[in-house]
């Protein structure tokens, strides 16, 4: 699959037969821009009075052809409501991803965005977002090898952009580009154990971080659970891994946790014929958190940061969790499994305990394809977020509308609904089925999770449930890396990571 790479800046290039050219950004930008400033893309193309002519009959939100079929301009609203990214980033992905400049004999790409600083890490991540890497097609392989993505700062002098800014925006789309790849490969493929190698990978690649792996029957043995009993029916085993980065003078520990179910049936409370299918993405907060672990990491993260894989494949076999089951998570506490669709709280209910009493976090950050029920509370573009701490919950959904990742607000009230879980047989139940008189249901869920950690007493936690942001369609659209850049971009060397900086 084709390469891509971010610049600062524009190169000359010819468009010819294998070179095709995009042009995006908001309408007041690409209105305002020189044609000198364009020219050494444009000028084998059309000259300043034909662009002229162009501008004048660009849509407000849409795109145009400079020529032929090989070169478009886009052109994205500049309304945005103040619930989405002032960068309107999915317009962006949506209008780069259909303008349909790629030819047979197409062997590289420009795509020329013009942008503020400021909107700079939600366009180069929605422009990611277009060109995934999985494919196992054998037929017409695509001729397309670069992309080069060349950012045109429309409000700082090109000069005045440092280099670790760049790498840090090349590093957000790489980022992006492997959680998608991850998210998109199949279980039979993708299995717990090739998860535990991608994450040892990304370790030996980084270098000077720490990794603790534990799998198979020692997660029984030393407690953990609710991995090892969402995992022992796979055929593969389950693991929980951990990757490591504590620099000399830190201050404040971060924990990761990330559900990375390789593939979902169910368990015995089988999915269903259309439910089933597309499970494979079950893993994908896992893979967001451990990319976007490697992005902080690489540029320069002050603080401690730990990243927590809860990794298994929830799978039928006589060996299988059954409702009724009473299983022991790391923390102790007991629960009984009356939904064992509802796995997930489970894995990340072990990742959370460990981040806080082995890690000893004073941040607990976990993200998953948690519950169906998040798009009846969200929606499909805005991930939901219950929180203990009012501070981190405005933190979090501010960096939602920086980084393009939106998020909202969920109800944090486990006084009022943790009660829906109660047990006569056990300290807890890990679902109340959905009544329609209980507590919301994806709420519900994360407070399950936050119960093992005591609701969050004594530390900020946040539960980020992405269901459903995870894809676009049937392509994974790496969906967090972005929003977890932006969340702590603030303890690296990389200003553009940071609405605070």
């Amino acid at each position: 699959m084709a390469s891509l790479s971010v610049r600062k800046g524009l190169t000359r290039t010819a468009c010819t037969p294998h070179h095709s050219l995009i042009i995006v950004g908001q309408n007041k930008h690409v209105k305002r821009i020189p044609f000198d400033l364009l020219s050494v893309k444009l000028e084998s193309l059309i000259d300043a009075e034909r662009w002229q002519i162009v501008l004048d009959r660009l849509p407000a939100n849409g795109s145009i052809p400079i020529y032929l079929s090989q070169a478009k301009l886009i052109s994205i609203s500049d309304f945005a409501s103040r619930h989405n990214s002032p960068a309107n980033p999915h317009a962006v992905t949506r209008l780069v991803r259909t303008a349909e400049v790629v030819g047979k004999a197409t062997t590289s790409l420009s795509v020329v965005i013009l942008t503020e600083f400021a909107h700079a890490l939600a366009n180069v991540s929605a422009v990611a977002k277009c060109f995934p890497l999985y494919s196992r097609k054998t037929t017409s392989p695509p001729a397309l090898k670069e992309i080069v993505v060349e950012v045109v700062f429309v409000d700082q002098q090109n000069a005045e952009v440092p280099e670790e800014d760049m790498a840090a925006l090349q590093s957000v789309a790489t980022a992006i580009r492997t959680t998608a790849r991850l998210v998109d490969t199949p279980a039979n493929e993708l299995t717990t154990d090739a998860f535990v190698d991608e994450a040892l990978e990304i370790a030996k690649q980084l270098g000077g971080v720490q990794t603790t792996v534990i799998r198979g029957d020692e997660l029984r043995m030393r407690g953990f659970g609710g991995i090892y009993h969402v995992g022992k029916a796979g055929p593969t085993p389950p693991a929980f891994v951990v990757l490591s980065h504590q620099p000399e003078g830190a201050k404040c520990t971060y924990g990761l946790v990330g559900k990375g179910l390789v593939f979902d049936t169910g368990g015995m409370q089988i999915k269903g014929m259309i439910s089933m299918p597309s499970m494979k993405v079950d893993m994908a907060g896992a893979a967001a958190l451990l990319t976007a672990f490697s992005t902080l990491v690489s540029c320069g993260f002050t603080q401690k940061l730990h990243v927590c894989q809860c990794i298994a494949e929830n799978n039928i076999s006589p060996a299988a969790n059954k409702p009724d089951d009473i299983i022991t998570l790391l923390s102790g506490r007991t629960v009984e499994i009356n939904n064992t669709d509802s796995e997930g709280r489970l894995v990340l209910s072990d990742g959370v305990y460990y981040a806080k009493h082995t890690l000893k976090a004073n941040v607990i950050l976990d993200m998953a394809t948690l519950t169906s029920a998040k798009v009846q509370v969200t929606g499909r573009y805005h991930a939901a977020a219950l929180t203990n701490c009012a501070s981190l919950e405005r933190k979090i959904e501010r960096a939602g509308r920086f980084s393009g990742d939106l998020v909202h607000r969920m109800v944090f009230a486990p006084d009022l609904h943790f009660a829906d879980l109660e047990s006569v047989v056990a300290d807890t139940k890990n679902s109340h089925l959905g009544g329609k008189e209980l507590g919301p249901p994806s709420a519900v869920a994360g407070h399950f999770i936050g119960s093992d950690i005591d609701f969050g007493e004594g530390l900020r936690w946040a539960h980020i449930d992405l269901g459903f942001c995870e894809m676009d369609g049937e392509r994974a659209t790496g969906y967090g890396v972005a929003l977890m850049a932006a969340l702590l971009g603030e303890h690296t060397n990389a200003r553009v990571l940071s609405e605070s900086k």
